[in-house]
């Protein structure tokens, strides 16, 4: 962990649970009550955070935690830095973004090896805006295996982090497929650079949930294959997350 020179600093108060070691944050609502459902996490054991719901886990049963909704940079780390001094130790982001490659479609799953920073909070965490944002080894790795035993086939590859969802201009997005860009989404960046600063593990995982490779935007939130991939992943998260909890 890197110095930190703050003024204000993430603090548990009194009545914040404590998390499992294994966290996961969903972007949307609806993958957060999908993951609920399937975990066996019900709306009697959660803590309100900011405009999420933390469920934390309980009696042995369930061990580990789940927050979100989460929608982009700035509001993921406010809620990745309590998660952290609450007791998060090994992170999953799951979210959904837009392909950027001709050969990546909507419903395809995606594992980040890494984010560039287009998003205005990684530079308040000694980030260069030049560099590449990574993730954990440990933590892309397990989930990578998870996905191959689940025959779930994936992209691994570099996304695009941005703030202004209305400025994925044109020429942006020939700039980033000259990159080998996959996809664009607005946290997963930001999510790996304070990870690094924090000293804990982050990973991704991505479900295109639409695309903007033709220069055009082609919307997928209702289209079959996205649904059946989200509950793909939602089902595989439960093992990723016992992975992720053993030491090897």
């Amino acid at each position: 962990m890197q110095k930190d020179d703050a003024i204000i600093n993430p603090v548990k108060g009194k009545s914040a649970p404590d998390l499992a070691p294994v966290t996961v944050m969903t972007s949307s609502q609806s993958d957060l009550d999908l993951l609920c459902d399937l975990s066996g996490l019900c709306d009697s054991h959660f803590k309100n955070l900011m405009m999420s719901r933390i469920y934390p886990g309980y009696d042995n049963y369930i061990d580990f935690s789940v927050a979100g909704p989460v929608v982009g940079a700035p509001y993921a780390v406010m809620l990745l830095e309590s998660l952290i001094v609450w007791g998060a130790q090994k992170i999953i982001f799951w979210g959904w973004c837009g392909a950027i490659s001709p050969q990546v479609k909507i419903g395809d799953i995606i594992v980040p090896t890494g984010a560039i920073i287009d998003e205005g909070t990684s530079k308040h965490y000694h980030a260069d805006e030049n560099e590449i944002a990574k993730p954990s080894d440990r933590v892309a790795e397990k989930t990578k295996a998870v996905l191959r035993e689940s025959n779930l086939a994936f992209h691994e590859g570099v996304v695009w982090s941005t703030d202004a969802i209305y400025r994925e201009t044109c020429e942006k997005v020939e700039h980033f497929q000259a990159k080998d860009v996959l996809a664009v989404e607005m946290e997963m960046s930001a999510l790996f650079t304070v990870g690094k600063f924090r000293n804990v593990e982050v990973g991704g995982i991505l479900v295109v949930s639409d695309e903007l490779s033709a220069l055009q935007w082609n919307i997928g939130f209702k289209d079959k294959r996205f649904k059946q991939s989200r509950m793909a992943v939602a089902e595989g998260i439960d093992h990723l997350c016992q992975k992720l909890l053993t030491p090897s």
